[in-house]
């Protein structure tokens, strides 16, 4: 049987799978789903529609599933969603999604989300991020997978952020940051390639040799955006296993709508 405190407060159109554990003076809503082996912390509150999915570790006074912070918003029935294997520190906020939007925020698997981390509505969360304390992601926001968000940094509405990419400590995020980059500073600036994290993620010294090219072509060889676009193109084929960086990039700077950081 799930370990239910008895202060916990769980409403009868809730579901939780049978090793679900939950803390005391949580708050569960009706519409919400909690997956096996998660873990819900002292006076959290869970408002549905949220569905939760495995063993992630939810610790006290976070507050998931609220209605979004939008004036738009008109009580639609929206949702958050929650992959598998998340951990979600103390005071962390999560809304659902809007009409505006696919009326879904998603976060993926095997997130590391620190105090106090605000997910806006409609935000898309990928997996193997790690948002620092206090990070702030505003609607529609877009995080791609092994992204790391630096502490107390913002990112604005619609902006989104690539694959491997990390900023730095209180970045101002305005526009959308490429693939592999590292970032950081207000007003927000490129300060070379995430060579580390793409070191650590089993990256060949041949595809990291080919991310610093990119790199190169479209931030330190004085090249318009559409000429770095087909200099970067030019790269497929030249590396074993390196087509796929290529086209990550190259797909990520033809869905920008806000324009890259340059």
């Amino acid at each position: 049987m799930a370990a239910i405190h008895p202060t916990a407060i769980i409403d009868a159109a809730a579901e939780l799978a049978a090793t679900v554990s939950v803390g005391p003076y949580a708050v569960i809503g009706a519409g919400v789903t909690v997956g096996a082996g998660t873990t819900i912390g002292s006076h959290c509150v869970i408002e549905g529609p949220t569905t939760i999915g495995r063993h992630n570790r939810i610790f006290s006074h976070a507050v998931l599933g609220g209605a979004p912070q939008d004036m738009k918003y008109g009580g639609e029935a929206t949702q958050l969603v929650i992959g598998d294997r998340n951990t979600i520190r103390e005071f962390c906020t999560f809304n659902r999604g809007t009409a505006q939007d696919e009326g879904i925020t998603r976060v993926g698997d095997d997130n590391w989300i620190m105090a106090y981390v605000h997910i806006a509505h409609d935000v898309q969360v990928g997996c193997r991020t790690v948002l620092a304390n206090n990070a702030t992601l505003a609607g529609h926001v877009h995080i791609g997978d092994w992204v790391i968000v630096g502490g107390l940094s913002g990112v604005h509405q619609y902006c989104r952020i690539g694959d491997h990419v990390m900023t730095g400590f209180q970045s101002h995020v305005s526009q959308d940051v490429p693939p592999f980059m590292m970032v950081s500073g207000h007003p927000l600036a490129v300060h070379g390639l995430n060579v580390e994290g793409l070191r650590r993620r089993g990256f060949s010294r041949e595809r990291i040799a080919l991310a610093k090219q990119m790199h190169r072509l479209l931030y330190r060889d004085g090249l318009t955006l559409e000429q770095s676009r087909a200099a970067i193109e030019g790269l497929l084929g030249t590396v074993d296993g390196g087509d796929g960086d290529v086209h990550l990039l190259l797909d990520f700077l033809t869905a920008s709508t806000r324009g890259i950081v340059r």
